[in-house]
């Protein structure tokens, strides 16, 4: 038999991320040929990774990398079985190296790294999954920003435009996109704006408010009117630029945008935005 060395084991654990223990066993079962156990032990995680895939993930992290030049953001969130490894630096750093991917690939970031993921579950013991990702590139003269909230159990990416560029440097400006970010992890929008929410569902609230008031003995006219305000009010709940400002309850995002528009001289607008929340 072979003699394995602890230097054999070390090399075999920096070429594989499993645990020292393991890695030893695969060299013993392989009699010191670093190769097969490499091959031992990629096979090994792959039996853990299916046997694990049975376990609820739903703990985890979401992060958010942006390109040097700004230009390009995307935001991943990556799911375990318990919040403690959610918690484990080697999970944190997998989490990172998952956003840095899914940055740089236009294909599914999850199907790229099958591979890295299965030796994840393998080396940390529990389920993981990456769960979804979203990129945003920046579509014209803008700004593009990010803001991960509670420690990644909330996040968010957004795109903001304005029509001249010197605006896209402007603090102004930039506080505005943050301030953004922040609105959108606070109060959750369900859509943008009132063109997107689906005609079905405007219709089914128009109903509920109608059958709550059939009984009040007003004119159709009074109710249609009453009926119409129930109607903005759900707007304003449910629409990021019809929402109140949570820094500020006098202003709704609309006016805000205009507020800040009038600052520095331009036509800002929010063209989209993305909001991921932990096991959502």
């Amino acid at each position: 038999m072979a003699k394995i060395t602890a230097s054999d084991v070390s090399k075999l654990r920096a070429m594989t991320g499993v645990s020292m223990m393991e890695c030893k066993k695969a060299l013993v079962s392989t009699d010191g040929d670093i190769e097969a156990a490499v091959k031992a032990l990629r096979e090994l995680g792959v039996a853990v990774a299916s046997k694990r895939s049975e376990k609820e993930a739903n703990q985890g992290i979401i992060a958010a990398k942006a390109s040097e030049d700004g230009n390009q953001i995307a935001m991943v969130e990556v799911n375990s079985e318990t919040d403690f490894v959610a918690r484990n630096a080697d999970f944190v750093a997998f989490v990172d190296f998952v956003a840095e991917r899914a940055l740089a690939t236009e294909g599914d970031v999850a199907e790229e790294l099958k591979d890295e993921l299965t030796k994840q579950i393998s080396t940390i013991g529990e389920n993981i999954k990456i769960r979804r990702s979203e990129k945003f590139k920046r579509t014209d003269t803008g700004r593009l920003g990010s803001y991960i909230h509670m420690g990644g159990k909330v996040g968010v990416i957004i795109e903001v435009g304005c029509e001249k560029s010197e605006t896209v440097e402007n603090e102004a400006f930039i506080e505005l996109v943050r301030d953004l970010t922040l609105q959108v992890a606070a109060s959750s929008p369900s859509w943008l704006d009132r063109t997107e929410v689906p005609a079905e569902i405007v219709a089914a609230e128009r109903e509920i408010y109608a059958n709550q008031m059939k009984d009040q003995n007003k004119p159709a006219n009074i109710l249609d009117k009453i009926i119409d305000g129930k109607i903005n009010k759900f707007f304003s709940e449910i629409c990021l630029v019809d929402q109140v400002f949570v820094k500020e309850s006098a202003l709704t995002i609309t006016k805000l945008l205009n507020q800040v528009g009038k600052e520095v001289g331009d036509t800002l607008t929010i063209r989209r935005y993305a909001r991921f929340q932990l096991g959502a």
